[in-house]
């Protein structure tokens, strides 16, 4: 059963990312990644119900939530702990599932406004950030350092090099040194190339303003 895409939400799901941006950036305390997951779930339950996802969509998106919120309780109490590692693969998980919906529910609607638009940029957004916490659950999980004589990155390294591979600026500071991060950062480029090219694409195209549309109609 699909429940009825909620009208106007859009603009809180991009408020709640840029919230969760500016925790990350001081994401150097472990209590803070806890919030941190707090509100990412937050972010991706306001996306699913925005665009009117499945309820299987949530409840796998509240059990990705209960189990990424235990192991980041433990790692509060085990410092040596890898469950960070996998507290940053259910927060990937969780951001990754909500463009899916927010896409398919701008496929169907009918010409382009500005909830369109917004929720066009809140996907893009959100696979940029998800791609940056995969870099970090890599970081953590791995034996040697993510990108080589730089060491580990933190954070907010992180979801830097994620949105500059994304975009293909490639300023060259930060490289992984091995894989698998080296593959995931192909496959983050050629997705956000291929998201660019489809869907904002798309947007920009059908995008009709009333004044442009008087205008290319009146000869004079």
């Amino acid at each position: 059963m699909r429940t009825r895409p909620v009208r106007g939400g859009y603009g809180v799901v991009l408020l709640l990312i840029v919230v969760t941006y500016v925790l990350a950036l001081s994401a150097d305390e472990r209590w803070i990644v806890a919030v941190l997951l707090f509100v990412q779930t937050l972010t991706v339950w306001q996306a699913l119900r925005v665009s009117g996802a499945h309820l299987g969509a949530r409840l796998i998106a509240a059990l990705v939530f209960a189990l990424a919120l235990f192991a980041a309780i433990l790692n509060l109490f085990f410092h040596e702990s890898p469950l960070i590692g996998w507290t940053f693969l259910a927060a990937s998980s969780l951001y990754l599932l909500a463009p899916f919906s927010i896409v398919r529910n701008l496929a169907g609607r009918r010409g382009v406004d500005q909830q369109t638009l917004l929720g066009a940029l809140a996907a893009y957004l959100l696979i940029g950030m998800a791609f940056g916490f995969a870099y970090e659950c890599v970081a953590a999980l791995q034996p040697g350092p993510l990108f080589g004589e730089n060491g580990d990155p933190p954070l907010s390294d992180a979801l830097f090099f994620s949105f500059v591979t994304m975009t293909t600026t490639g300023y060259g500071d930060l490289v992984p040194a091995t894989n698998p991060a080296q593959s995931i950062a192909i496959l983050e480029a050629l997705l956000g190339q291929l998201f660019l090219v489809t869907a904002v694409a798309k947007v920009v195209e059908n995008w009709r303003p009333r004044n442009w549309q008087a205008t290319s109609e009146d000869p004079t």
